[in-house]
């Protein structure tokens, strides 16, 4: 009998873990998520760490560097020289062979370096700080992208979504009208041609059905690379179209005045712009003189035995202080040539400033001239959709009264379709715009 149980538990456990998770989000949630976990997103802040790691690397270089070292020596045959052989007493002329070494030796030491002085070092400091700061607009320019991928793909499920409502209820609708209309064709008050047109009708939101059924599923998909997750991930998604549409209406933002300045896009062109004068400095500061210091101390051994583990052994003590001091002299122009062109590059980037902010000021006009339209667009397809929705209902109505034809039916049910779908489209654009428009502002509170 336990042994069932154990079996059973076994199975549930199985079945639980092979379950794939399910997330559920609000547009918000879905955003602070895709912040967290957005492949992007992610790397996005291992780039400003890297930058982070490079400021101090940058820095470490001005401060004190301590190294040491060890070198062993053996001879395995011992170099000889040759003095004079009167000095040991021999002929004049001939020469005596002798060692100055012993055969093995060792010396342990240590030096300590400090840059005094290095004008390429400051603009250095300065460059690592810049370096940063790009580093952490990219992060931003990185993160209002992602935010806008994400409302884009999560207005993008919802449109499939509701679309797939509507079309599912058309076909009921329309399926309804068919049969009542094949049994008044059978009962021969009806011509065939009303069936048929009804039956074209048909196949088409068929047809219109399968492929709203394919965008659906890649909706989905878009969503969960937009967030980070598996491909294959479900997701819930609790919010509603129209909901968001009506959030998205602010026409605040429309009557905001944001200073070009403050857009990631011109703090990108300006940071270039500053790397370009740092690079100027860099190349100015090549005629600066640089000073740097030194301490070193070590101890040397000798002895034809390996003994310098043992307390026996001898050991010499020897230190010493330095200072050196490096002045550019004569390049043969190297340097101007080099300054001259920092120079040009600095006027090539002040332009290209200029002109990214022209472009800004044209963009934010555009989007929000774009973001305006959507809205007035929503009013105007809102109000068509009532619109489109009377005159089915009345052709529908005259129809089996044998008032209207089945060709005015099928016209009256096609504009019908295409304002249910403009109108879903125009929900989606107000969103989608107001995202851009924030985009570019950078006017977004995470």
């Amino acid at each position: 009998m336990k042994q069932i149980f154990y079996i059973i538990g076994f199975l549930f456990t199985s079945l639980s873990f092979g379950q794939e998770s399910t997330y559920s989000f609000t547009l918000q949630e879905a955003i602070d998520f895709a912040l967290e976990n957005n492949r992007a997103a992610k790397n996005a802040v291992r780039d400003v760490e890297i930058a982070e790691k490079e400021k101090w690397e940058t820095t470490a270089t001005g401060l004190p560097q301590i190294n040491g070292s060890i070198d062993y020596q053996n001879w395995i045959k011992q170099q000889v020289s040759l003095l004079p052989g009167e000095i040991a007493g021999g002929e004049p002329g001939t020469f005596v062979p002798v060692t100055f070494s012993t055969k093995q030796s060792m010396a342990a030491s240590a030096t300590m370096t400090q840059l005094l002085f290095d004008g390429s070092y400051l603009v250095g400091l300065q460059a690592a700080k810049v370096y940063l700061l790009i580093s952490e607009n990219s992060k931003t320019k990185t993160d209002l992208e992602v935010r806008k991928a994400v409302i884009n793909a999560y207005g993008n499920v919802l449109l499939a979504e509701e679309s797939l409502k509507i079309v599912n209820n058309n076909i009921d609708v329309l399926q309804k009208n068919l049969d009542e209309t094949t049994k008044i064709y059978e009962n021969g008050l009806e011509e065939e041609e009303s069936v048929e047109q009804l039956k074209i009708t048909l196949s088409s939101l068929k047809s219109y059905l399968n492929n709203n059924e394919r965008l659906k599923d890649l909706s989905y998909k878009m969503f969960n690379i937009s967030l980070g997750l598996d491909l294959n991930s479900n997701t819930i998604l609790t919010d509603d179209l129209e909901t968001l549409t009506l959030q998205n209406i602010s026409l605040e933002l429309l009557d905001s005045d944001n200073p070009v300045e403050n857009t990631i896009d011109y703090q990108i062109a300006a940071n270039y712009m500053e790397t370009q004068e740092l690079l100027l400095k860099l190349e100015k500061s090549a005629y600066l003189p640089s000073l740097n210091a030194f301490i070193s101390g070590g101890y040397n051994g000798f002895s034809d035995a390996f003994t310098f583990g043992t307390n026996n052994q001898e050991w010499f003590g020897q230190a010493q202080f330095g200072v050196g001091l490096t002045v550019p002299i004569f390049s043969s122009g190297m340097r101007n040539a080099a300054t001259q062109r920092a120079k040009i590059n600095v006027e090539k980037a002040q332009e290209e400033l200029t002109q990214t902010e022209q472009e800004l000021l044209f963009q934010i006009a555009n989007a929000k001239s774009d973001y305006q339209f959507s809205i007035e667009e929503y009013t105007n397809k809102k109000e068509n959709l009532d619109l489109a929705e009377r005159i089915e209902s009345k052709n529908e109505t005259k129809f089996f009264e044998g008032i209207a034809s089945s060709f005015d039916l099928r016209q009256a049910q096609t504009q019908l379709y295409t304002a249910q779908q403009e109108y879903l489209q125009a929900m989606f654009n107000v969103i989608a715009k107001k995202a851009e428009l924030e985009t570019i502002l950078n006017t977004v509170n995470y």
